[in-house]
């Protein structure tokens, strides 16, 4: 499965590749955050205003889409309940492991000037808005790092802690 350990280093330290390094980082956290969970962990919410680690995970699919499309010149148009109502934990977590690994691969690819012309887009209707992507950074994939950090001490909470030989430093599981 995508990301059960980091990919190897890329050959350099182009631009692409750290973006690309930053995000192989988040999936990897993400898998394992989300590896195994219950249904009292997808149900639990930290108070009765918070979100459940279902909506969080909800949220982190969102996230990915917009991380993905970025590279790829694609607007983001926000997510509609009905979307999300079709789709079960276990399809959330592959696409979002899914989107993460393509936006990787993606971003690998591009040059310093490659990246200083990509733009974060939404669109509503026929308005389209555009960020530059320095917004890419200390948003969807900053904000998805926080997100998964939740679902890692919320399934503390509740009992169900990841696996106790995930090495985030290293990128890799031992058995």
């Amino acid at each position: 499965m995508l990301y059960k350990q980091i990919p190897e280093y890329p050959e350099n330290y182009a631009p692409g590749n750290i973006i690309s390094r930053l995000i192989d980082g988040l999936g990897y956290r993400y898998y394992w955050a989300t590896e195994n969970l219950t249904e009292a962990d997808l149900k639990y919410k930290p108070s009765i205003e918070g979100q459940s680690t279902y909506e969080t995970i909800e949220h982190i699919y969102w996230l990915s889409i917009m991380v993905v499309n970025t590279p790829q010149s694609i607007p983001n148009i926000r997510l509609t309940s009905t979307d999300l109502d079709k789709m079960t934990y276990t399809t959330l977590r592959e696409n979002t492991l899914s989107n993460l690994k393509k936006a990787s691969d993606l971003y690998s690819t591009k040059t310093e000037k490659d990246i200083a012309s990509l733009t974060v887009t939404f669109q509503k209707g026929e308005n389209k808005t555009d960020f530059p992507f320095w917004h890419m950074i200390n948003g969807p994939i900053s904000d998805a790092l926080y997100h998964t950090g939740q679902i890692v001490s919320f399934r503390r909470t509740t009992g169900n802690p990841i696996h106790p030989k995930v090495s985030v430093f290293m990128g890799k599981t031992g058995s």
